[in-house]
């Protein structure tokens, strides 16, 4: 059985699913969204809005919110369902962690958002650059929380000490699908790993917030789902996120069917039976759409 139910599975003219109306989204057309394409543009950065191409992109920008992405703008693997492009990245930016705190200063975040690319080719897989860029906005913004979300950081020792000893509030390393599916949804990585990534970060500084993601709509089957679940939480994760899976273009992976409002309901069930401090569960939901509002609801639920 695939998740969650039979689902959607209308297929227009080119083979292609046809999305329903939950998935239906406005451009990002506002003044707000043009403000930080500008900023963005001007300060040398990038955002995980446009480079992966985000639906939730204009909600967000019209809401002056964003997700940075350091350490370029092009991966060194090729996941078959991200829209990042692939390819031999730059020299990091010395110059980024400081853009990057200028620009959430003036863009008034209170909760900073920061994910990379993958960079298997730098020494320390890009862990410098995330802990230089916590720094900057602790520096900056004392009051702001920080999420990273981080790659799995492959061979890469000492890695995620590097980091954890930075204390972002909440660290997020996404899951992205059930292991099955692995070899052809995210081919450069290993189920195992991302779970110990998630479960060292924990045993590192137990203050830290854990966080992961899931994508569905690829195939996988309930069981699968919940099966992940449960290795997350006895990885200590406290927070979870499961989206629609969106195909970015022919040549990602196809989507292979819409799960429906009232499935991401009960997944969202299933998740705090196992014990989630917080899940957000719905066709639009992504790692950073309502990270800041969903790290204060988790805060108050634990009391602090």
């Amino acid at each position: 059985m695939v998740a969650c139910g039979a689902g959607r599975r209308e297929r227009g003219v080119t083979g292609a699913l046809r999305k329903p109306d939950w998935i239906l989204v406005k451009a990002p057309t506002s003044v707000e969204a043009r403000e930080i394409r500008q900023r963005m543009r001007s300060a040398h950065l990038h955002t995980v809005c446009e480079e992966a191409a985000c639906p939730n992109m204009g909600e967000c920008w019209k809401n002056r919110q964003a997700t940075f992405l350091i350490l370029g703008d092009t991966c060194t693997r090729a996941c078959t369902f991200c829209n990042v492009r692939t390819g031999r990245p730059g020299a990091p930016d010395p110059a980024e962690p400081d853009h990057l705190a200028d620009s959430a200063v003036a863009m008034g975040l209170r909760h900073v958002v920061i994910t990379s690319v993958t960079r298997d080719d730098l020494p320390d897989g890009g862990a410098g650059q995330f802990a230089a860029c916590v720094g900057a906005v602790r520096a900056r913004e004392s009051g702001a929380t920080i999420e990273v979300l981080t790659p799995d950081f492959r061979n890469k020792d000492q890695a995620i000490e590097t980091v954890v000893a930075a204390r972002p509030d909440v660290y997020n390393h996404n899951i992205e699908t059930v292991p099955r599916l692995y070899p052809s949804v995210r081919p450069g990585a290993r189920y195992p790993d991302s779970l110990a990534l998630l479960a060292r970060v924990k045993a590192l500084d137990s203050s830290i917030v854990t966080k992961s993601g899931m994508m569905v709509g690829l195939g996988e089957t309930v069981d699968e789902v919940v099966a992940v679940m449960a290795d997350l939480r006895a990885a200590g994760v406290e927070i979870l996120t499961i989206g629609q899976y969106l195909q970015p273009t022919q040549r990602h992976t196809p989507v292979v069917r819409f799960v429906t409002p009232d499935e991401f309901d009960q997944l969202a069930e299933r998740a705090r039976a196992l014990g989630f401090g917080l899940v957000s569960a719905s066709p639009l939901t992504r790692s950073s759409h309502h990270a800041g509002a969903d790290f204060e609801r988790f805060r108050v639920c634990r009391g602090g």
